[in-house]
């Protein structure tokens, strides 16, 4: 895979000893959002998590293709689009075009993952799959190879600021070792309550990409807290 090395025109160069983070805008103020996206701009964030919520799939409604297009026209970062939707295959098009350069689609909402990963990767974008806090990881083990980002929810998908799952950590640990033992170059993505406390913790156990939403976006200076974690070590 190319994950590490190739991507669109708005990533930096992948630097093995740093974990990547990815600021989700569901904690940002929507009133305004350009004003933040400019923010994550000057940050040392990686990515811009995108929460797509259908209040069918999750007891919640976020936001949907017309956001993600205004986001993407201010973004000078990889938006990393996370869809917690059903039926999420008529929906790839329109979010590639909308600017997402990697999609999560649920494992749980997915009849046929293997042929919706194929479909994301032929738009040119990079494969991403979530797993709620209740199912394995163990499920994955036909498909990591085609999987370039696993999105691990520590938290019930649907509502941001929900508290951490501590059995995330044995996740991590058990994803980890399917990577390597597949050989893959899959990346290992936690969100859900991380913050600085968890946040060295989920690094040890395996970890590659935290989204952080309260956590950074309710502090003092959200700048300053994306580079704290950012500087974390295991």
């Amino acid at each position: 895979m190319l994950f590490f090395y190739s991507f669109a025109k708005k990533t930096k160069k992948f630097n093995p000893m740093s974990v990547k983070i990815a600021p989700s805008i569901l904690a940002s103020d929507f009133a305004n959002l350009q004003s933040e996206i400019e923010m994550l701009n000057a940050s040392e964030a990686d990515y811009i998590h995108v929460d797509i919520m259908d209040g069918v799939f999750v007891p919640n409604i976020s936001f949907g293709i017309p956001v993600t297009e205004a986001v993407n026209r201010h973004a000078k970062k990889p938006l990393d689009v996370h869809l917690m939707i059903v039926n999420p295959d008529q929906y790839l098009e329109a979010f590639h075009k909308a600017g997402a350069e990697i999609i999560s689609v649920h494992y749980e909402a997915c009849d046929h993952l293997h042929r919706t990963l194929q479909a994301i990767r032929n738009l040119g974008c990079k494969t991403g799959v979530a797993l709620n806090p209740h199912t394995s990881v163990s499920l994955l083990e036909d498909v990591i190879q085609d999987i370039d980002l696993v999105c691990l929810m520590s938290v019930n998908p649907g509502f941001g600021g929900q508290k951490f799952i501590e059995n995330t950590y044995s996740k991590v640990r058990q994803l980890k070792a399917l990577i390597e033992r597949k050989g893959t170059s899959t990346m290992i993505e936690i969100d859900g309550g991380v913050n600085e406390n968890n946040a060295p913790l989920l690094i040890a156990a395996g970890a590659d990409v935290l989204v952080a939403g309260n956590f950074v976006f309710s502090s003092n200076d959200p700048i300053e807290t994306i580079k704290r974690l950012k500087s974390l070590k295991n």
